[in-house]
C-alpha cells in the first residue's frame, strides 16, 4: 500500500464470541504486511480468554460494566478510552452492531473515517431474537450509526438487502467484500487417525463433524434430530459436537441423554489449531445448517480442508457453492439434512467431486491476502 494507515478494530475480542476475531485476526496480519499500524479495543469480563493477537499489533482491554446484562458490551471504560484516543487513528472498523462498542464512536462524534461490519447481523432469524430490544436500540441509535457510517462492509447480496430495508434509504457507501481466511495452515494437513483416538472408535466408523458454536442458530435443533433418525437406519457413524458452549450445550446434552444416543452424539470441546486441522482431515462429512450466518468462516475451514461437507444456504456464499458445485446445499429440515448426510456417506463419487470443487472455490476466490488488500484499499477511499 502506498499509503500507511491506522486502524482501530472495535469488537469482543475473545475465544467465545465466534467468527469476528479470527476475521480481525487474519484481516490485522495482512494489514500489518502492508504498512498499518494495528489497534484492537475489546471490552471483556473477568475469566474469559483473549483470541490470539498478531505479532505487532496492539490490544486494549476494557472492563465490561454490570449493565453489559442489558447492553451488550457496555464498557465506559471503553467509551473514556476511546474519547481520549480515538481521533489517533484514520478508520475505525467496526466489527458487528448491537453492542456498546459499536456506537460509541458515533456518540463521541469522533471526526475519523468509521467502518461497519455487519457481520450478519441483520439476518431476519438473527433480527428476530431479541426482537423487541433490538427494536427499541434500533430507534435509539443503531440506524441513525449505520446512516453516519463513512462505510459499510457487508459480505454478500443478502446483506446488501438487510442493510437497506434496516436503515430504510440507500447507503452512499456500502461495499460488498467477501469474508477470506489463510489458506497456509490447509496446506499440509494432519495424517488421518487422530479422530480414531480422540473419541474411542476404531477406524471403520465414519466421522461426521460439527465444527462451530454451541448454539441454536447453528441449526442444532435441527440436525441432533436429523442424526438421530439417521441412526434409526445406520450404525457406521459417530457425529463429533466440536464447539465451545454459546447457550445451547445444556439443550444438546439432554437431547443426546433423552434419545441414548451417547454412542454416536459426543460433544468434544472446542478445537484449535492442529487439533482443529487433525478434525477436518479425519471428517468423511462436515455439516452446518446454520439458521442464520453473516460469512462462515468454519465452512471456508471446511471446504479447503477438502472435506465433504452439508451446508444450509445461510452460510453467506451459498450462491457460489451451488454453481461450483462445491457442496450439498440442504433446506433447514431434519429430513433435508439427514438425506444431505447419507448422499455422502453412501456415494464416495459424489463426496470426493464436490470435495475438490469446494478446495477449488477456496482457493481462487477466498484468500485472505486478496480479499484484505481489497478492504485496505476501500479504508484509503474514506479516510478525512
Amino acid at each position: 500500500m502506498s499509503q500507511s494507515l491506522r486502524i482501530l478494530h472495535i469488537c469482543a475480542y475473545t475465544w467465545d464470541i465466534g467468527g469476528p476475531p479470527k476475521v480481525i485476526y487474519d484481516n490485522a496480519v495482512v494489514q500489518l504486511a502492508n504498512g498499518a499500524e494495528v489497534t484492537i479495543l475489546t471490552p471483556i469480563s473477568e475469566g474469559q480468554k483473549l483470541y490470539p493477537v498478531p505479532d505487532g499489533a496492539e490490544i486494549v482491554c476494557c472492563k465490561r460494566h454490570s449493565l453489559a446484562r442489558i447492553w451488550a458490551e457496555f464498557s465506559p471504560e471503553l467509551y473514556q478510552w476511546l474519547k481520549k484516543n480515538g481521533e489517533k487513528f484514520d478508520v475505525i472498523h467496526i466489527h458487528g452492531i448491537w453492542h456498546f462498542g459499536s456506537v460509541a464512536p458515533f456518540l463521541l462524534n469522533l471526526k475519523v473515517a468509521k467502518c461497519i461490519t455487519v457481520h450478519g447481523l441483520l439476518d431476519p432469524w438473527a433480527y428476530r431474537n431479541g426482537y423487541w430490544k433490538k427494536r427499541l436500540f434500533r430507534w435509539l441509535f443503531q440506524k441513525n450509526a449505520l446512516q453516519k457510517a463513512e462505510m459499510i462492509h457487508v459480505f454478500n447480496t443478502d446483506e446488501l438487502r438487510d442493510v437497506t430495508n434496516f436503515i430504510g434509504e440507500s447507503h452512499p457507501n456500502i461495499v460488498m467484500i467477501p469474508n477470506g481466511i489463510d489458506l497456509k495452515p490447509f496446506d499440509n494437513l494432519p495424517d488421518k487417525g487422530y479422530f480414531a483416538q480422540e473419541l474411542g472408535f476404531s477406524g471403520d466408523k465414519k466421522v461426521i463433524l460439527f465444527l462451530s458454536r454451541i448454539n441454536i442458530k447453528k441449526g442444532l435443533d435441527l440436525l441432533l434430530p436429523a442424526i438421530y433418525e439417521l441412526a434409526k437406519e445406520r450404525e457406521d457413524f459417530i457425529l463429533a459436537l466440536a464447539g465451545p458452549d454459546d447457550g445451547y450445550l445444556e439443550a444438546t446434552q439432554a437431547f443426546i441423554k433423552q434419545h441414548q444416543a451417547e454412542s454416536y452424539i459426543r460433544w468434544i470441546g472446542m478445537k484449535t489449531g492442529q487439533e482443529k486441522l487433525a478434525a477436518f482431515a479425519d471428517a468423511d462429512v462436515f455439516v452446518l445448517p446454520s439458521h442464520s450466518e453473516g460469512f462462515s468462516i468454519a465452512t471456508l475451514e471446511a471446504l479447503v480442508s477438502g472435506t465433504p461437507s452439508v451446508l444450509s444456504d445461510k452460510v453467506g456464499f451459498a450462491d457460489n457453492i451451488i454453481a461450483t458445485e462445491s457442496a450439498i446445499i440442504v433446506d433447514l429440515t431434519t429430513e433435508s439434512i439427514k438425506d444431505g448426510i447419507n448422499r455422502l456417506l453412501d456415494d464416495a463419487e459424489l463426496a470426493n467431486k464436490i470435495a475438490k470443487n469446494g478446495q477449488h472455490l477456496v482457493r481462487t476466490q477466498y484468500d485472505i491476502r486478496v480479499v484484505g488488500k481489497r478492504i485496505m484499499s476501500e479504508f484509503l477511499k474514506i479516510m478525512k
